[in-house]
């Protein structure tokens, strides 16, 4: 399967919201684009969960371009796609790899985003890379998460270091790092206890994890990613406000995106947090998860809607 038609599968429910809701905007003989129609398509983005701004802003596109005119459902498709395209625009934003040693890279993430299931593709991608890959346990106080990581470690084929069941986080985070350093590998993965952004005590702690970090490498962690869960919509961009103050993350992982029809929420923390989307999940297999594409993710976004008539 193509990044395009995995874009596709992981936006099927927003898409379907879309293809909906759009299309049934138009006639097919056309439709005057006047105040009505701009306020009606403009309630129909914003279900996507795309945010006030980008809806606002891609309605006065076509307001800018079509107001007063009679146009075809497939000419606004057009320019949406265009506006968003600008919208969604980034740096290629692949991983950055240390240019020498152990790359380091920290994941964080609410409780019940999808981090450890992240951790497991991303680790997976970095082996299928020909990488070798190492695994920090720092999720100290569920076993659950350290146990699910075992299994996910065995499947893969990649060591973990895991510390004593409510053990500092930031201890299991050291020997990972240290472990690293002795044994050669490419690339570590350290996962950390899912917190709420409002916790401060907890936030602290996530801040002492990426300070113990770089005493052992100076520029580590080079990356420190934050998984989100597409479905929360926007309490992800408060998330990725308040975890980037405390860890300075470096990029998102946009989790679940497959199960939710809000996948517009991925413009919304583009467009208001100024990180790159590094990863997409888009399903529930190993190789789900996708390096994130602008142009891939719009035309998935409207695939079908213009043709549909």
């Amino acid at each position: 399967m193509g990044l395009f038609d995995k874009f596709k599968q992981g936006l099927k429910k927003t898409k379907d919201l879309l293809f909906t809701d759009v299309r049934d905007l138009f006639k097919a003989e056309g439709e005057l684009v006047d105040d009505v129609l701009l306020e009606k398509l403009y309630a129909r983005l914003i279900r996507t969960d795309m945010g006030v701004k980008a809806a606002s802003e891609l309605v006065e596109t076509v307001r800018t371009d079509f107001r007063g005119r009679v146009v075809f459902l497939e000419d606004v498709i057009v320019v949406l796609k265009k506006k968003l395209r600008e919208v969604m625009d980034q740096d290629d934003a692949p991983l950055k790899f240390a240019a020498t040693g152990p790359t380091i890279i920290m994941v964080a993430g609410v409780n019940g985003a999808g981090k450890t299931t992240s951790i497991a593709k991303l680790a997976n991608l970095c082996k299928s890379q020909g990488k070798k890959v190492l695994l920090g346990a720092g999720d100290t106080f569920r076993a659950a998460a350290v146990e699910q990581l075992g299994i996910w470690s065995e499947r893969i084929g990649c060591t973990i270091v895991r510390g004593a069941p409510q053990s500092d986080p930031a201890s299991v985070a050291h020997r990972a790092v240290a472990e690293s350093l002795a044994t050669g590998v490419d690339v570590c993965i350290v996962d950390t206890a899912g917190r709420l952004q409002t916790q401060q005590n907890l936030m602290q702690e996530l801040t002492k994890i990426h300070r113990v970090i770089g005493k052992l490498i100076p520029d580590a962690p080079h990356e420190v990613l934050l998984v989100l869960d597409a479905t929360t919509g926007q309490n992800g961009i408060s998330q990725a406000k308040h975890f980037t103050e405390a860890v300075k993350c470096s990029g998102l992982i946009l989790a679940k995106l497959d199960g939710t029809a809000k996948g517009g929420v991925a413009i919304a923390i583009r467009q208001q947090v100024a990180l790159p989307v590094k990863f997409v999940g888009v399903g529930e297999q190993m190789d789900d998860l996708v390096t994130f594409d602008a142009e891939a993710f719009v035309d998935a976004l409207f695939a079908e809607i213009a043709t549909a008539r």
